[in-house]
């Protein structure tokens, strides 16, 4: 195995990757996988955050209503991706890797409060670490969670596991003629509207010059040759 490039990593999982294509909730078959992929990544000495989405359950900005307002609606997505976590903590740990919940929101049942300096105690006791609740405000996505956490924490990549082979210029689901950008830059994303991560994401990212990378979790091995340094799925760079 070649040397890892990239020590302390932050994975955003969308909610969808906790149930089969298509499904709703969390099925034990499709997050079993997920967490293997990970408690592998984790056995190469790499520290690992995760977020995760609720997208499985609900998605605030399309749920809410005339009766459910944008806001509240944004609260229940927090507490779905609250239920993710700790699913995902659970299986993580049946696979024999240590984990711990930190959540935005105050849920002191089952998860912890996020704090930096505990975050980086979990990672120096070889623990993974899941994040919850997003930012734990409302009209923010778990995509600037996931780069507000990653700049918070220093990580060195963020990689955003999809069921694609990385960013596209069209949808390669309704245009077979799309083709996949290797790399493409902060600004480009920006300019193009392209959907791979939300404005204030990107932004944060090209801040503090955090690179992205997009690829398909399902593909075994894409992780690991990511992290030793590989060129795979889109690399978002300065």
């Amino acid at each position: 195995m070649a040397d890892i490039k990239y020590k302390r990593v932050l994975l955003k999982i969308s909610g969808e990757s906790m149930c089969k294509v298509g499904g709703f909730g969390i099925d034990s078959e499709a997050i079993g996988p997920v967490a293997e992929r990970i408690a592998k990544i984790c056995q190469l000495g790499v520290e690992v955050a995760i977020v995760v989405g609720g997208g499985n359950f609900l998605r605030g900005a399309t749920f809410a209503s005339k009766s459910i307002p944008r806001h509240t609606a944004d609260y229940m997505g927090m507490m779905a991706t609250v239920m993710n976590a700790i699913a995902l903590r659970e299986t993580l740990e049946a696979c024999g890797q240590p984990a711990r919940v930190m959540s935005a929101i105050d849920v002191p049942a089952v998860c912890e409060p996020f704090v930096r300096r505990r975050c980086l105690h979990h990672f120096n006791n070889g623990r993974v670490v899941i994040l919850a609740g997003g930012t734990g405000n409302p009209f923010f996505s778990t995509d600037t969670c996931a780069a507000l956490r990653a700049s918070e924490i220093e990580a060195d990549l963020i990689i955003k596991a999809t069921k694609v082979d990385g960013v596209y210029t069209d949808d390669p689901m309704t245009n077979p003629d799309a083709k996949l950008l290797t790399e493409i830059s902060y600004q480009e994303v920006l300019h193009q509207s392209l959907k791979v991560f939300d404005a204030a994401a990107i932004s944060l990212c090209s801040e503090n010059n955090i690179p992205i990378v997009v690829l398909n979790i399902f593909k075994e091995g894409n992780i690991t040759r990511t992290l030793c340094g590989e060129k795979i799925g889109t690399l978002i760079s300065k």
